[in-house]
This record gives C-alpha cells, structure tokens and sequence, in this order.
C-alpha cells in the first residue's frame, strides 16, 4: 500500500524528535501500521534553523496553513502549543477532511468538545495521546485497555516542573524560590513558571483524563488549580515526619452527586508507589472496580518520550483510515451519544483529609481552643505534632492531621481558628489523600 502521508506542524523539541522516531524505526513501525507513514510536508517559523533531525525530503515551509491546505497530506500532526493559530489550523484540517494528531493539552481541554464533534461528524480522528503525560500511555490504558471498569477515581503526578521543585525541597531542604531559580536555568521551567508552578497545564491534563475516565465532556473552565509557591521546607519536612510526602497532584473523583476535580499540593502516605515518583518523571494512579490500582510511570516531556506518544497516534490513525467510522474508538472513550453532563463539584464540596500547620501563643488552652472549634464543624484529628518553641520565642509551630471531610468544613474551621487572639498567622492547610481503595 501506498504510504500515509503527513503534514508537521512545529519543528521544535518535539516536531525535530517525532521525524527521528519515524525515520529511526521507520521498519518497525510500517510493520504495526500495516504501510509506511512518511513526513511530506512541514511548517517553521524559521526554515533555516539548524536542527537536530534529518529534514531531507520533506518540504520545509513558515506557512503553515499551506500544510493543512496540502492536497496530498493525510494526517496533520500539530506541535505548535497554544489555543490560537493551533485551533484554526485543527479547525482548517478538519474541514480539508483530514485527521488529526496533536500534543497540545490546552487545546483539547478548553476547545476539544466542538473539535471532537467536527472530527466526528466527518469520519475522522483528532489522536491526542501526547497531550497528557508525555510518553506514558495513559489515553490508550484507559480508553481502551481499562474499558470493561467503572472508573472510580484517578490521581496523577503530571507536571514534572513541580515534581523536580518539590522533590529538591524534600531532599535537601532547599526553599521553594531557590529551586525554581535551579528549574529555571536547566530548562525544566519557563522564565514565567506560572502556568506550570500554579497547576494550570496540569489542569488540562487532568480535564483530559477525568473525561475520558467518567464520560463527561471537558470541563476545563471548572476544575479547581492550586499552586506549590506556598509550599515551605517546613511543611515539606513536617509531612516527611508524619510519614508522607507532598506532591503536586491532579485529583478527578466520581461521586454520586458529581466529579471531584482538582490540582493541588497534596500529602500523600510516603509508602505509596506515587509518592515515591521523583524528578521530572511523571505517573498516574487509576482505580477501576474490576481490576483495582493500576499505576503508569515514565517520562512525562522530552523529545523522544513525547515522539512516541506522536508516533503511536499516527500509527493508529494509519490502522484505521480504511475502518468504518462507526466502530472506530470514540474520542473520549464513550460513545459521543453517551457522554453525560455530570456537574463538577465546587472545591468547597470535595471530600479530604488536611495538614494543618499553625503557629500558636505558647500558652495553655490554645490547643483546646483549636479542638473545640474543629469539633464543631465536625472534623476529627488523626495526629498531632507540637514543636518545640525557637529559642525566645513565645510561639509554637503545631501540626495537625484529620480525617477526611468537605472542604467546605475545613473553610469555616480555619476562619474561627485565625480569628483566635492566639493564632500568630495564617493557618497553612494542605490537602491529604491516602490513595487506598476507596482514594
């Protein structure tokens, strides 16, 4: 058969990575997709840039509405990132009739629902497996490979940013500040870090996951992000003394009255496999009714990691280009008919257990008075720390861990508990998730 023909958009880290993987193991890969997949077609903003990846015999332009326009190509890959020019262009390829494989996490996350409905409407696939995770898999586990379970929740470690900041806090006692600066200048974070410190692109991770997961539609605009800039090495070490280890972690939960979904520092037991996931690496944990946790781990950026999410779209887009329509695997894994308007739970509905730390007079009744305020809005200690007092000082760190409960509990605690004339400052609060069976 003839060869797939592909239309590239974005020769960057991981455009330059995907034409290596398809050129390196260009044998392998026509011997899973059944025909060759080639590169024809690709756009640059600068077409003299030396890359690292062999450009010959494919068609190097700045237009990239001339790829998408390209009579010839069958598939366009976009690399290019954002929600602008990209959407256009996945809109534009869509209506040219051709199918689609991106990378690009905030476009499916905030635009998905109407791309998927265009795709649908004229036969054709928009693959996003390297949207979520780099090269892990996860699309493809539970779309397909978890699809006889009812998902019951999923948490995932999805911005390798955060995990490399806090993993040097745990390690070696470093400020928050002071390992950005380090991320900073070894590529791992932006000049701007917020969309990465401040949970925002695994926000859309996640809007991504928990769809595919429960069948809802993208629901970016309502899932709830929290960032680690708050995060000290005191808390750091205060949670490692309690057994646990605070990650930065995307959160999606179904209920009966809805979908927990969120991204904040969370405490998670030290024994779990996740918690001990370290570095830039990523990992999610999914639980389904029948088969329990299953846990996916890899690397969650790259060039080559990201290429293979790339390539294995394209392979199977090239599978199925002669396959009804009909009976290809839905976008987001159910049948567009029964995707369901679950509403997204507001944070102040969500169910957990706290850290709280507090610094506190050292006097006697503060702590009873702490107690009493969160006996009445119903929550329960688990553990209790009292630190010693600095030389001189006249205040005391205390740690407390509860039970789970709404958040919306927790809110009303720590208002009555800062209005305490013995509360020095604001009560530090950190969600707490033990990740057992029932999450």
């Amino acid at each position: 058969m003839e060869p797939v023909k592909v239309g590239l958009l974005g020769l960057g880290t991981v455009g330059g990575g995907t034409v290596n993987v398809l050129a390196r193991n260009a044998k392998e890969i026509t011997r899973r997709a059944g025909r060759g997949i080639n590169i024809i077609h690709a756009a640059a903003r600068d077409v003299n840039k030396t890359r690292g990846c062999n450009l010959d015999g494919i068609k190097v332009t700045t237009d990239a509405f001339a790829v998408v326009n390209n009579p010839d190509v069958d598939i366009v890959v976009e690399l290019i990132g954002g929600t602008g020019v990209a959407r256009e262009l996945v809109q534009k390829a869509l209506e040219n009739g051709k199918h689609v494989v991106t990378a690009n996490k905030a476009l499916i996350a905030r635009h998905g629902n109407e791309l998927f409905a265009t795709a649908s409407s004229k036969g054709l696939m928009i693959a996003f497996e390297a949207a979520v995770a780099g090269g892990i898999p996860i699309i493809k586990a539970i779309r397909e490979g978890l699809a006889g379970n009812r998902i019951q929740w999923l948490a995932g470690i999805i911005n390798g940013t955060t995990n490399f900041i806090l993993t040097e806090m745990r390690d070696k006692g470093r400020d928050f500040a002071d390992v950005l600066k380090e991320a900073q200048a070894l590529g791992y974070a932006e000049a701007d870090p917020t969309f990465d410190v401040e949970g925002i692109d695994a926000a859309h991770k996640l809007t991504i996951l928990a769809s595919i997961a429960f069948g809802v539609p993208l629901q970016f605009d309502k899932a709830y992000t929290e960032g680690i800039s708050g995060i000290t090495r005191e808390d750091v070490a205060y949670a490692a003394e309690l057994g646990y280890r605070i990650k930065h972690l995307g959160m999606a939960r179904k209920r009966d009255d809805g979908i927990e979904l969120r991204v904040a520092p969370t405490l998670i037991p030290h024994r779990r496999l996740i918690a001990n996931v370290d570095g830039v690496m990523n990992a999610v944990l999914v639980y389904g009714d029948a088969v329990g946790p299953t846990l996916y781990y890899g690397a969650g950026a790259g060039a080559d990691p990201t290429a293979s999410a790339v390539v294995a779209d394209l392979v199977d887009v090239t599978r199925t280009l002669t396959a009804d329509p009909e009976n290809r695997v839905p976008h987001l894994a159910f049948q567009p008919e029964a995707i369901a308007n679950v509403p997204v739970l507001p944070v102040e509905e969500i169910e957990t257990a706290y850290y709280i730390r507090l610094l506190a007079e050292d006097k006697p009744g503060v702590l009873a008075d702490v107690t009493r305020i969160l006996g009445d809005q119903g929550i329960s200690i688990e553990a209790l720390i009292q630190k010693e007092p600095a030389e001189g000082a006249d205040t005391v760190p205390v740690i407390l861990l509860t039970h789970r409960m709404r958040e919306k509990q927790m809110i009303a605690a720590i208002k009555r508990i800062e209005a305490l004339s013995s509360i020095r400052a604001p009560v530090t609060r950190i969600r707490l998730e033990h990740l057992g069976a029932k999450g």
